[in-house]
């Protein structure tokens, strides 16, 4: 069976990593969205990938001395640690990657150049974006929507705790009940909270649609890609 896409944008949260931990990177959970990663690629998908940078600093919670355009370049600074460290888990399994970083800082990554990523993907490299957009006041939800719109994703894979959109918080709520299928319109008029919205709109606009799903679970990533019903597709 032809898989449902053929290039994506896998988008991971940076608190995705601390695992059963407080802050930082848990080499378990690294290890296991590693497998998930390499086994995707093995389906001979073209797989991008950002990931945030809350499990080490998020600008937006900067207090006292630290201005927000300061704070979120520091924020920006953890995502290329997090990418690092997912670009080493990657290689120590003998998956190839390339590390973009919207800042540049040449002696450990490469700047983002359109081109040449589209190339990496076309070579079947796995490709990360880290430092966002190289801009403040922007959130790696956004830097995501850009990206995927830049390389010409089919879809964005939003990788999170829960298994889809839910009518209502599924932690708080025992009654709410999940979403196999929702336009743009609909999460606009539910105020359901899928990406920040700066993010949203601009995959909206862009005809880019969203897939919610639980990245935890072990082979949900290549489930999706094959074409299997995995998460919440927000379509239009």
């Amino acid at each position: 069976m032809a898989n449902r896409y053929k290039r994506v944008l896998l988008k991971l949260s940076g608190e995705s990593l601390m695992g059963n931990r407080d802050y930082g990177i848990d080499p378990q959970r690294l290890g296991q969205y590693a497998d998930e990663i390499i086994e995707a690629a093995g389906q001979g998908v073209e797989m991008a990938v950002v990931i945030g940078g809350g499990n080490i600093y998020r600008g937006m919670q900067a207090e006292g001395s630290i201005d927000r355009v300061q704070g979120d370049h520091m924020g920006m600074l953890a995502t290329v640690i997090n990418s690092l460290a997912l670009q080493s888990a990657l290689e120590a399994k003998g998956h190839k990657t390339r590390l973009m970083t919207a800042i540049k800082m040449e002696q450990i990554a490469e700047p983002f150049i359109r081109r040449r990523a589209v190339r990496h993907l076309e070579k079947g490299r796995t490709v990360i974006f880290g430092a966002g957009t190289g801009n403040p006041y922007f959130t790696t939800d956004t830097a995501a929507s850009l990206r995927a719109i830049e390389i010409e994703a089919d879809v964005i894979l939003k990788g999170t705790r829960v298994d889809g959109i839910y009518t209502a918080d599924p932690e708080k709520d025992k009654t709410a009940t999940k979403y196999e299928r929702i336009s743009f319109t609909e999460v606009y008029e539910k105020g359901l909270n899928v990406m920040d919205m700066t993010a949203f709109t601009l995959c909206n606009e862009n005809k880019l649609p969203i897939v919610v799903f639980d990245m935890n679970k072990p082979g949900n990533l290549a489930r999706l890609i094959a074409g299997e019903q995995v998460g919440t597709l927000v379509e239009f």
